[in-house]
């Protein structure tokens, strides 16, 4: 294992599916299915999921809705698709916990940092729910801080695409792919990996970032074990 402990951030969007909207059940239980597989190989495994499926923030304020309600709006949409991960995960026989940066304790665990650590150290997944607890931070940032907080070896950012390109490969057919960058690079050529705040504490934090597609089956445990997949930031 290249990686012995992860974080994996997963778009609301990619929850969908083929579905206009909401939770598709079919890809809820593949995604937990590469889940199992690294658990079952050693693998300590944290998850963060945006909420961009049932509700975006910055969607809503744009639309007049004050920005501080709509992000807490979101914030909530997360806990709800960390819920509906964590029952996959948990029928296909994962421990799982879920915490939550917005108390809620009928539904979720407050986050602790010691408490999560534990958990993993006991090969139980967890789930971070609720972003970072605070109005204009993305789930981005939520992700980047968590796996900084637990000590993660790598940000893995699960995407419908197999990395990052000089432009979206789903509008340009000749986008050329990067294999590798390093941090310095994604400022001078302005790509979008992460927002910026996201991406400048991981650089910071010399934490490095891997964006592949999830989609694929096996993708999550090549990473793991090792194997080029996807494009690589780092120093």
């Amino acid at each position: 294992m290249k990686y012995k402990r992860i974080l994996l951030k997963l778009s609301g969007e990619a929850l969908m599916g083929n579905l206009p909207y909401g939770i598709d059940n079919d890809r809820l239980k593949e995604y937990a299915q590469e889940i199992k597989k690294v658990v079952e190989e050693g693998c300590e495994v944290a998850i963060v999921i945006g909420g961009g499926n049932i509700f975006r923030g910055v969607a809503g304020a744009a639309k007049g809705m004050d920005r501080v309600q709509g992000d807490y709006m979101g914030m909530l949409a997360t806990v709800i698709n960390g819920m509906a991960l964590q029952g996959a995960l948990e029928d296909a026989g994962i421990f799982t916990r879920l915490q939550s940066a917005i108390e809620m304790d009928k539904v979720a665990e407050p986050f602790i940092k010691r408490k999560a650590v534990r958990h993993l150290e006991k090969g139980r997944v967890v789930i971070f729910g609720a972003g970072t607890g605070n109005p204009y931070f993305t789930t981005d940032t939520a992700a980047t801080l968590r796996a900084i907080e637990i000590g993660a070896d790598v940000i893995l950012k699960g995407t419908r695409v197999d990395g990052i390109y000089d432009s979206d490969p789903e509008k340009n057919e000749n986008a050329v792919k990067f294999n590798s960058l390093t941090f310095d690079e994604v400022f001078e050529k302005g790509i979008k990996v992460m927002d910026m705040t996201a991406f400048t504490l991981s650089h910071e934090n010399k934490l490095p970032i891997i964006v592949f597609d999830m989609n694929k089956d096996g993708n999550l445990m090549k990473i793991v074990q090792g194997e080029r997949i996807g494009t690589l930031v780092d120093l």
